[in-house]
């Protein structure tokens, strides 16, 4: 127990840490160090493949590392489970140094349960694992990279996970006509930085795997800031009356990446869940012999 505390404050300490080193981009970004690339307009040219090189998509907040993300109660702590066993260190979950201004998330306090049981079952409700596409912000820190397109009259990204994509209205679109996976995203210049207001997302995505999650009410407000020519301070503000007591924001650096040929990678994951999803209704499994012992049953009523 000593063990876990002590690594449950050395990942608060980092979180510090990482806090502070996101306020050091920041301040670079206001110390006049605006060398970076520009568009035709003087806008700031983002685009780019880009990438965040932490694990938020863990958990948003400052968590201590645990040997899995699905437990079970074991002799004397919590065991991985029978499921995940296998993995050993692969399926193992680093410390989260938190990404969450002020460190927690404002829950309501009929909200928290619902939370904890995506917690307690992420194995077959984390939406990531069965390939849906992701949402925002959560799309943006999945640990794969994302290309931004960017012109005078057009702003697209490309995510890698799932090929989902984002086309951003540069012109109010006005409401959303129907909830969505990626929701409907509308941008516009704040001087230097780039805002995008996203609204009309479904409730079916997670903003991690610790399973802190939103209605579909949530509205995301999204900004860019270019810090120099290979990083972008993103900050993203949550603000959903149903699940949270107040609005709350994270903020993260993107990170160009710079390889020489690199291409955004396609990792389009829905075949690589067909069994998960549906290999108890292949022929010979279960479900077959259970279909047919109902179907013989239902004539046996019949007579």
């Amino acid at each position: 127990m000593k063990t876990r505390c002590l690594l449950f404050a050395l990942a608060l300490v980092f979180a510090g840490c990482s806090q502070d080193s996101t306020v050091g981009v920041a301040a670079a970004a206001e110390s006049g160090a605006r060398d970076i690339p520009r568009t035709p307009s003087g806008k700031p040219d983002l685009n780019g493949i880009w990438q965040v090189l932490m694990n938020a998509n863990d958990n948003l907040e400052a968590a201590p590392p645990q040997s899995a993300r699905q437990l079970v109660p074991g002799d004397f702590v919590p065991v991985p489970a029978p499921e995940v066993v296998a993995l050993g260190a692969v399926g193992a979950v680093p410390a989260s140094f938190g990404v969450v201004e002020g460190g927690t998330i404002p829950y309501r306090p009929e909200a928290l349960p619902r939370r904890d049981e995506n917690r307690a079952n992420w194995l077959t409700m984390d939406p990531e694992i069965k390939c849906f596409m992701p949402g925002v912000p959560r799309a943006t820190y999945l640990p794969h990279p994302f290309q931004i397109f960017q012109s005078e009259s057009a702003f697209f990204i490309a995510y890698s996970f799932a090929g989902s994509v984002r086309n951003v209205f540069l012109e109010d679109p006005g409401p959303a006509p129907l909830d969505s996976w990626m929701g409907q995203s509308w941008g516009y210049w704040e001087d230097d930085t780039f805002v995008v207001e996203v609204t009309g997302q479904n409730d079916q995505t997670w903003f991690d795997r610790a399973g802190n999650y939103h209605s579909n009410q949530l509205r995301v407000t999204e900004r860019y800031d270019m810090v120099d020519e290979n990083v972008i301070l993103y900050t993203a503000t949550m603000e959903d009356p149903e699940v949270f007591t107040a609005p709350w924001t994270i903020s993260m650096p993107l990170y160009r990446r710079l390889e020489q040929g690199y291409e955004l990678p396609q990792f389009k994951c829905v075949e690589f869940v067909e069994e998960l999803m549906y290999g108890q209704y292949r022929r010979g499994r279960e479900f077959e012999q259970r279909l047919r012992e109902e179907m013989q049953q239902e004539r046996q009523d019949q007579q």
